[in-house]
């Protein structure tokens, strides 16, 4: 197979081009580096099925030859991060639309099929936990920044099956849940990488709120074979399927975990979410998917621990010095 990857040098897209790689096909990627990192490809650079662009996936002349070449599309290229969307609200909601209308006209123009990475974010604050695919979400106002992510990414997946309705085109979607491991950098917001960091300096790990809020957290390579799987069933055409894990933890004894985990004698420290992404910030409470779409259209669960996660971000920043 020839896969192209737009967002291929990010977190999750370097680790999904080393999975082909890894099995013999052969793989483009696109990035802009505005998020992802070269280091996170640069080993790959010699192998004779690897290609990559230094470019925007919203340009429309690289972009169309490199679909036309691809035998399948996934489109990672995103803003990433609610502290991004946070600070940086005009171009990480234009980073989000544009790439994406961009890359899938040109897949229907060549009758490519696309697979969308969209977001948990999608669900907003409802309290309907676990979440389903097809339930009714609950978002925040427009005055409130955190949900342009969230909306951004909706529009992405509407215009997605907005073609797969109207020209047929074959459409993946989905919706990634607190995804983490090795080359995970916590500058956007992420907690556990933040945590592990803070962990190995023997800095205080900041929890925003009471900390009582709960997420799942899932491992790189878990998502990895599940994004592969989902580009291979014929079932999952036309739908969103959540990605993640279930094992729910309130980040409060997520950063107690980590402490332990990382031997850290670093202790807890309680902050208002304003002084970390400003006034008029929304949270949720509960973030938990429902994983039964998964297993019935591709037979995937989550095979790490949420203590064997942790572990390897922790080694992964030790080997790397980056904490």
């Amino acid at each position: 197979m020839n896969y192209l990857i737009t967002g291929g040098a990010g977190f999750v897209g370097s680790h999904l081009t080393e999975y082909f790689l890894n099995r013999g096909d052969s793989v483009s990627i696109v990035d802009d580096l505005s998020t992802g990192a070269w280091a996170n490809v640069a080993p790959f650079e010699g192998r004779p099925n690897f290609r990559a662009y230094v470019a925007d996936a919203a340009d429309p002349v690289l972009l169309e030859g490199l679909i036309r070449e691809a035998d399948f599309v996934f489109h990672l290229a995103s803003s990433v991060g609610v502290q991004l969307i946070v600070s940086q609200p005009v171009d990480a909601i234009r980073r989000i639309i544009r790439p994406t209308e961009n890359v899938v006209d040109l897949c229907a123009k060549y009758r490519r099929p696309v697979l969308l990475t969209s977001t948990s974010e999608t669900y907003g604050k409802s309290d309907d936990a676990p979440f389903r695919e097809e339930m009714d979400v609950v978002l925040g106002p427009s005055c409130k920044n955190r949900w342009a992510y969230a909306v951004a990414k909706l529009v992405d997946e509407f215009y997605l099956l907005a073609h797969h309705r109207q020209t047929s085109l074959p459409v993946y979607i989905t919706r990634l849940f607190n995804v983490v491991g090795p080359r995970q950098t916590g500058a956007y917001g992420m907690a556990l990488p933040r945590f592990v960091s803070a962990a190995l300096r023997g800095e205080p790990l900041k929890v925003c709120g009471d900390g009582l809020q709960t997420r799942c957290f899932s491992s790189v390579f878990d998502i990895v074979e599940g994004l592969a799987r989902l580009s291979e069933s014929k079932e999952a055409v036309g739908q969103a399927v959540n990605l993640g894990s279930d094992e729910e933890i309130s980040i409060r004894e997520l950063a107690e975990r980590v402490v332990k985990i990382c031997d850290s004698k670093s202790p807890i420290e309680f902050v208002d979410y304003e002084s970390v992404y400003g006034p008029n910030f929304d949270d949720m409470r509960r973030r938990v998917p429902s994983l039964e779409r998964a297993r019935k259209l591709i037979d995937w669960s989550p095979k790490r621990t949420l203590d064997e996660i942790i572990v390897e971000a922790r080694d992964w920043q030790l080997a790397t010095g980056r904490f």
